[in-house]
This record gives C-alpha cells, structure tokens and sequence, in this order.
C-alpha cells in the first residue's frame, strides 16, 4: 500500500474516536467504511492488502524500538486476516472478538493447528499493547508467526479469485 491519506482535527479524532469503540484500529475502520459495497471477496482482498500494510508498520515499530506500537499492528493485522478468511469463505462479517475466536477454531481446522499458535501471539501482542509486559523477541517471534498467517490466507484467497475468473 504506497498511497497514504492524512487527516487531522475534528475528522481525524472522530475517526479514531469510532474506531475505539469499536475496538478496532483506524486502518481496519476505514476499511470496513470504505468496502461495504465490494463484492465479499473483493472485500477479503482488501482486508488482506490492509494486513499486509500493518504489518509493514509493526516491522517499522519494531526498528524504532516502539514495541507497544509494533505489538498493536500485529493484532490488528491478525483480526483482519482472519476477517478475510470468512468474507471469502461464506461472506460472513466478523464484529466481535468471540465471533474472531470462533472463526479462528474454523480456520485451524481447514488450514492446521499452527493457526492456532499464530492466533495466540497475536492475543499476546494485544495484551502488550496495554499492559507493556512482551519484549522486542517477543513481537519478532509473533511477527513471523503472523507473517505465515498472512502468507497462507492471501495465497488461499488469491488461488480462489484466479479460479473463479
């Protein structure tokens, strides 16, 4: 994702206000605003692009020596991933953190039970956002484990949509 888009005031906090309240980052908010009329798998590919862009932001994080920050993208990247994967699969909108749980399980049983371990670092990397216990090995470690995650989705996604044309 090389286009970036700035905003600042009013709209920018209130962005950022309703993304908080929802529990999500900015990144995934505006994705869901922005996609609402894509085709479902259309819909998939965009969070996927989304996640791979977070996950270039967690890498920057990480070589500013910000792990909080870097820890936070991870999990943001992970919620998407895991979106995609049910936008593509039934067409189904994830708005919980017990529906990403659920889908998750449904994920380990189709792709293997490794998605379960890269699930898990990602619920690590959202603890630390807020609590600031993990150490810079430890969001390394959750970023290849997510990175696979990412890797497996988009290829499975993508596979589909060259299929389907």
């Amino acid at each position: 994702m090389s286009d970036a888009v700035v905003l600042r005031g009013r709209l920018a906090r209130r962005i950022r206000e309703e993304a908080e309240k929802l529990g999500v980052s900015v990144e995934e908010y505006v994705v869901e605003l922005l996609s609402q009329d894509l085709d479902p798998r259309d819909r998939a590919l965009e969070y996927i692009e989304t996640a791979k862009y977070l996950l270039e932001e967690a890498r920057r994080e990480l070589g500013k020596g910000d792990v909080r920050q870097a820890a936070e993208k991870l999990w943001g990247a992970s919620a998407l991933i895991v979106k995609a994967y049910a936008y593509w699969r039934e067409e189904k909108r994830l708005a919980s953190h017990g529906e990403l749980w659920s889908y998750m399980r449904l994920m380990a049983g189709e792709m293997g039970s490794w998605v379960r371990g890269a699930w898990m670092y990602a619920n690590g990397m959202h603890t630390c956002f807020y609590e600031g216990w993990c150490a810079k090995e430890d969001v390394e470690d959750a970023l290849k484990a997510i990175e696979k995650l990412l890797g497996e989705t988009a290829s499975k996604i993508r596979k589909d949509q060259r299929s389907s044309v």
